[in-house]
């Protein structure tokens, strides 16, 4: 059996809440004001997982600034208005609050957003550290963030679980030395799975609380 951990490091963007929505409208604005063909919903959910400072110079080259203005402003406009928990993530964070877990965000949405968006949600008080995208000298999969997470705590990546919905918060969890876990329905088969697989896998997070329980 797993071993019950001692930190649980969530990433953020639908694990504990949906904001494909609002990634999506944010992206298809940058694309069509620089001339590109937007990505259509499905492509984004399978495209996006890298911080923006990684992922835009590939994607709009010398205009990548540009890019970058152009989806924040947009983003900054809508995200807090269409802000969703995910089904049963409140229950389980102020389930696991009521235990001796340290719990913490790490994630890949810039860091001033992402605290925003915890504290529009009433969940800031749920974590003892909140790390973004830029809060660290590299963004995941770097095992820069997750040490910044944990740092102060005496709790080490080996008693830590790090809870994601895509391949690259797997190959996260795996670079820093923590448990992947995949949360969320999205297939195994999937061909971003095949190198980095999660040692755990909950449908939801009642499934997660579940076994949490268990331990």
């Amino acid at each position: 059996m797993t071993a019950r951990p001692r930190a649980l490091l969530f990433d953020w963007d639908n694990t504990l809440v949906d904001t494909w929505e609002t990634i999506h409208d944010a992206l298809v604005v940058t694309f069509t004001a620089l001339g590109q063909e937007p990505w259509t919903l499905q492509q984004t959910k399978l495209r996006v997982a890298r911080s923006l400072r990684d992922a835009f110079p590939a994607l709009f080259g010398a205009r990548w600034e540009e890019a970058l203005t152009l989806y924040l402003d947009r983003f900054r406009a809508i995200h807090l208005e269409r802000l969703k928990a995910l089904e049963g993530a409140a229950e389980l964070l102020a389930e696991l609050g009521q235990g001796d877990y340290f719990l913490g965000i790490v994630s890949n949405k810039t860091g001033a957003m992402l605290r925003q968006e915890a504290e529009h949600l009433g969940w800031t008080g749920h974590f003892r550290r909140i790390v973004g995208a830029g809060d660290a000298p590299q963004d995941k999969p770097d095992p820069a963030p997750m040490r910044l997470a944990l740092e102060g705590s005496g709790i080490a990546c080996s008693e830590t679980w790090y809870v994601g919905d895509t391949a690259l918060d797997m190959e996260s969890a795996e670079n820093a030395g923590c448990l992947p876990v995949l949360l969320g329905a999205r297939p195994l088969a999937e061909e971003s799975f095949a190198r980095f697989r999660p040692a755990l896998h909950f449908a939801d997070c009642r499934g997660l609380g579940r076994h949490l329980r268990g331990l």
